[in-house]
This record gives C-alpha cells, structure tokens and sequence, in this order.
C-alpha cells in the first residue's frame, strides 16, 4: 500500500510537468509546482530537479537540494551560462535589451514585436549600455536567411529570437549567443542556456490573447480521460471504463476500449501525455507506473486544480506573442539574478512573475495579491499622497482631515505647480513631506522611495473627505490589498452603435472604476504603473490628464482580475463639491475622459480587463435606528 502510494505521488509530479511540456513543445521553460503532500517513507538518491517543491510529496526532509544559483552547464554542450554570458553588465540596472534594427523590410508582426519590446521596461536604445543583444530572426517571413550583426563578438550576450522554425541552414555560427526558438530539436538545444518557446501560429494574438477554455465540469463527462501519442502523429485514448493496461497486447487484463485515432491535433481528452522519440519505451514506462489507475483514482477536484493551473499558465505566459517574449526575457533576469529573483511561487501563481517584478522584491509577502495564500495581513498604517496640481492652493482642511485618522503614518504632498510652495503647513502629528513633482500627471504614481507603508491614500488637492471616511475605507482595504477602494465610481460600457467602448461618471447601480483623486491601493501598483506599463500609455495620461483614472484602474484590474471596491462617501458633499478627476479647474461634476481614451487603453492592453460590479461596504449600523453612540463612524451621516 506504502508502494502505491509512491506511485501515484510521482504519477502526480509526472503529470503536471507533462502538461507543461505539451504547451512548450517538448522543453521546460516554467517551473511548475503543486501543493505538496508530504509522505514519509521515500528511498534516498534522488535526482537533482529544477524545483525542488515536485518531490517533497515523495521525499524526506533534507533530502531535497537546494536550488541552483544558476542553470547547470549543459551535457556534452559547447557552451553554458558561466562561460559564454557576461553577467556584469546586467548588474547595475537589471536585464537591459538592445533590439538590432532590421536589415530589410518586414512585416508587420514583426514590427509590432519590435514595438512591443521597444516599450518594455527591458529595452534601451543604447547597445553599449545593454545587458543583452537581440537578434529578432526575419527567416519564416522573407525566405532568406538573417546575416550577422557587425557587433556579433561571437555571440556573446546575444540573444536569436526565432518564433518560427527557420526554412534555410544557419548562415552563421552562433558560438557563445543563446537562442530563443519555437519547438527547436533535441539535439541543437542547450538545456539550462536556450530558451524553449511554444511553436506560434501566424493567427497568435500580438497582445491580450484570449482567455483559456476552461469548463464548468471537469473532469467533462462524455470525454476521455486519457490519450497517449504514438508513432506517425496517432493518439491512443482509454476512458474511465479501460482497464490499467490498454497498450500492451500481452496484459492479462482486457484492452478495453481504446482506440488510435489519425490526427495532428491534440484529442478531446482530459490528459494529453507525449511518449517521446521511443513509443514502445514510454508505454513500458506508463505501465509500469499504472498510469490510468492512478487517474482513474484521482477525484474531480484534483483534476480541476491541475486544469486551472494550466488555464493560469496559459493566460500568463502564453496567450499572446507579447507575453511569450516578456516570458522570454524574463526568464533570462531570472539566470543573472539567480533563482532566488522569482522564487516558483511567484511564477506559478496568479498573476505571475511578468506582473511581480523583482525589482520591487523577491519576497511573496510584499505584493498585494499574496497575502491570502501567504496567511498575513497588510500592516495598520498608511501613507496619503496628496497631488497639487494646477491652480496650486494649499489643501489645508484635507490635511486636517487625513492627519486625525489613527491609521495614518505619513502624509506626502506632491507638489506639481509652477507656483512657489507655501511658507508654512498645518502643524500635524504625523510627519509631512513635501515632494517636488515634475508637472506631470503620472508624477502621481511614481515608486516615491519616501513611502514607507503598503497603503497608498491617492487624494487630490481639492478632495473633501472626513477622518471617518479615511477610516472606513482603510478597514476595508486591509481585507482587500490587491484591489482598489474608493468613493466615488464610474463605468464602461459597450457602445454599439459607434463600435467601441463608453465611459459614463454619471451614477449607476454598477460600476467598474474609482477615482483615485481618493482611493486606497498599495504602492506596489505605483511600481507597475511607472515600469510595467508601455511608455505609449504613460505619455497618453501626461497628455490628457483624465485619462489617468482609467488607466490604473485598467491596470489593477488586468493584475487581480477583480472589480474594485466603493465605500460610502457623504452625499451632500458629494452633489455640492465633487471629488475632482483628472485636470486643473473646479468643475461640478467627475470630468468623463477624452473620447477615445478607454479605446486606446484597450488596444493597448489587448483586450477589455475591467469588471462591473454591483458591491458597496458599509459599516455595521450605518444609518440604522440606533444611538450615534453605538456607531464607530459617526460622522458618515452627518451633512
């Protein structure tokens, strides 16, 4: 029984890191994880893997090696990550990418990759001053082979970058230079040094990608539960019914019903496994393993957890060209900076690691969207990050106001005029910084290194809110740090009768967006919005200011995938003065954005990442028939 129970455990290892090997074409490019379930019991030995989270469900304590601070050379290969790349040039600034320029026309997915790579925060326009040298391969689209940049120096932090199988021999030697290549064969690629890529389709979304196609049943009735590659392009299935050993005609056991099934694509089944070069070998092996007992075993929730975790990897790293590159790179700043740069939690769990940089931290606990998973909570404090913009007056009162809050640790004016600063400041408990901006309206979301907290308080200077409305809303946000809370709300919406998305700030029973003249989120979102964005979209919200709330909240939204969340805010205040969005001027309602801002933002990201939703928290006995003394927000109904 202890045997079996092996079995089944490394049966379950095996399976997810198959299914990892479909989706790249035959290499690991991830490092995918499951939950461990430790059993006692197992033999010693075992071979060193990528990740060493895959064996604890068969292995004892200490058993296990550490991770690698760096891929290991490759067997029998003539070059590894030691000796063929220059890590000290990727030091000081990270991974830099210099793109070399084409040689000749190209099309135009090609020059969208280049754009894509362009406005990453990877690239520079400086060869000198870059970590990496990329050679995007023109090869599958001209028909003639790519020549060799002058800068070549034997390829050394190079990078070739083939999302398509090359129709012509190599040209050139690459020597020292890594290749990034769709479905490359088995003996050119260099384990721990090229990089793997999924094979793309011509039809393969630039951006956005749609979402994987998950059902509600799984597994699905009516389908196989298992179908095994075979010689010349042939899939093999077996359902629930076959016996444990369908493939081999001298089990004692009855075949059952698996049948072989003439195809290219991948069978409507609920596992995909690929034999390898030596069917007959990987069949013995399978059996051996009793694969289809061990499945047949497995419950519904268990194969639920594995598809959406293939759902995940999908829509992360897959989905679209764009993030199959991002992945690419992100991989090899992984290589310079060690495995410790993404530890496996980060890169296989949402939203993954080309949405956790590293360079904010490489700890799962100081992002927003772990802390469920991690068991913690936010710390009790918060920063409030006060925009003076145009016409520049003093926000006296708001400070007051935020300043009486018990949870607030610092307050940072932003100061973003071109009027002198003011001679003195309410006195306050607190600290008070004033931070000279740059005139800008992105200025707002810069990585400040004066935050010292998680929680952001964004307010604009002419923002009207009570201490018990600071309050409220930072409880509420400390059960929800990956979202956004905040006061007043507006929406998206379908406009079929232009073709493209609307905006509306009037007030509705739904909503999609806050405005972050008052909102709370956590700084980390300041890091993406100043790194992670593309700077076409940066230099959209400096150039029409309302366009700015849209943005982050296109932004967090694309991260958690969750709407945000509203808290109440005073109504007569509300219809007297407004919280003010976006550009300088009173105004006596939220200002809508320019026309086409949400349709550019979409485009950009590729697809439509907002949420509608219907929730609003208030706090217990809010307006109920009770005495004011009984309430903690007092002050919440007051005119």
């Amino acid at each position: 029984m202890q045997s079996w129970r092996r079995i089944r455990s490394l049966w379950l290892a095996l399976s997810a890191s198959w299914l990892l090997l479909v989706l790249l074409g035959g290499f690991s490019l991830l490092r995918l994880a499951l939950p461990p379930r430790p059993r006692p019991g197992a033999p010693q030995g075992w071979p060193r893997w990528l990740d060493a989270e895959l064996l604890q469900s068969f292995s004892q304590a200490g058993e296990l090696p550490e991770d690698a601070a760096s891929p290991q050379a490759p067997h029998g290969g003539s070059c590894d990550w030691g000796a063929c790349f220059d890590t000290s040039k990727c030091r000081g600034d990270g991974l830099k990418v210099f793109v070399y320029p084409a040689s000749g026309p190209i099309s135009e997915t090609h020059h969208r990759i280049l754009a894509s790579i362009e406005g990453s925060r990877f690239h520079t326009f400086s060869p000198a001053g870059a970590c990496l040298l990329l050679l995007l391969s023109l090869d599958a689209q001209t028909g003639e082979c790519s020549s060799m940049p002058l800068q070549w120096n034997r390829g050394r932090n190079h990078l070739v970058l083939r999302l398509h199988p090359a129709p012509c021999p190599k040209t050139f030697q690459l020597g020292q230079a890594m290749v990034a290549e769709a479905s490359p064969t088995v003996d050119s690629f260099r384990p721990g040094f090229d990089v793997a890529l999924p094979f793309l389709p011509e039809a393969h979304p630039l951006r956005g990608g749609a979402p994987g196609q998950l059902q509600q049943h799984s597994p699905q009735p009516g389908i196989a539960l298992l179908a095994l590659e075979e010689e010349r392009g042939g899939w093999r299935t077996a359902d629930t019914g076959s016996s444990a050993c369908p493939w081999d005609a001298r089990c004692e056991q009855d075949p059952g019903p698996g049948q072989t099934q003439r195809r290219e694509t991948l069978p409507n089944a609920t596992f995909c496994l690929i034999s390898g070069h030596r069917p007959e070998a990987a069949s013995r092996f399978l059996q051996a393993l009793q694969v289809l007992a061990a499945l047949q075993e497995m419950s519904p929730a268990r194969v639920l957890a594995l598809r959406q975790q293939t759902q995940f990897l999908w829509d992360a790293y897959f989905s679209s060209v764009e993030k199959v590159i991002h992945t690419t790179l992100e991989v090899i700043q992984d290589r310079i900076f060690g495995t410790s740069a993404h530890p496996s939690l980060l890169w296989n769990s949402p939203p993954g690691a080309l949405l956790a940089l590293s360079t904010f931290s490489t700890s799962p606990q100081d992002f927003p969207f772990y802390h469920l998973q991690q068991g913690s909570r936010p710390e009790g404090r918060f920063s409030a990050l006060i925009w003076v913009g145009p016409p520049g007056q003093p926000p006296l009162k708001l400070i007051q106001a935020v300043a009486g809050s018990q949870h607030c640790a610092q307050i940072l004016v932003l100061w973003s005029n071109e009027r002198p600063l003011p001679s003195s400041w309410p006195e306050t408990a607190m600290p008070l910084t004033v931070i000279d901006g740059h005139r800008k309206v992105s200025d707002r979301f810069f990585p400040y290194s004066t935050i010292r907290t998680d929680a952001v308080l964004s307010l604009d200077a002419r923002s009207s809110l009570s201490t018990s409305e600071v309050d409220f809303a930072f409880v509420v946000w400390q059960s929800f740090p990956e979202r956004m809370v905040g006061f007043l709300t507006s929406s998206h919406f379908w406009d079929e009768a232009h073709g493209g998305w609307g905006y509306t700030a009037e007030r509705t029973n739904e909503f999609s967006m806050v405005l972050t003249t008052a909102a709370f989120y956590h700084r980390y979102y300041h890091t993406l919005f100043t790194h992670s964005l593309p700077k076409a979209l940066r230099t959209l919200a400096d150039e029409a200011p309302t366009c700015v709330d849209v943005l982050m909240n296109f932004l967090v939204a694309a991260v958690t995938k969750l709407p945000p969340i509203k808290v109440p805010y005073g109504k007569q205040r509300q219809e007297a003065a407004p919280l003010a969005s976006g550009g300088p001027g009173p105004r006596s309602k939220p200002q809508a954005p320019a026309p086409d801002c949400v349709n550019q933002i979409a485009a950009a990201f590729g697809h439509m990442p907002l949420l509608s939703s219907r929730l609003r928290l208030d706090p217990v006995l809010f307006k109920d028939p009770v005495s004011v003394q009984r309430k903690k927000y007092r002050s919440l109904e007051k005119p």
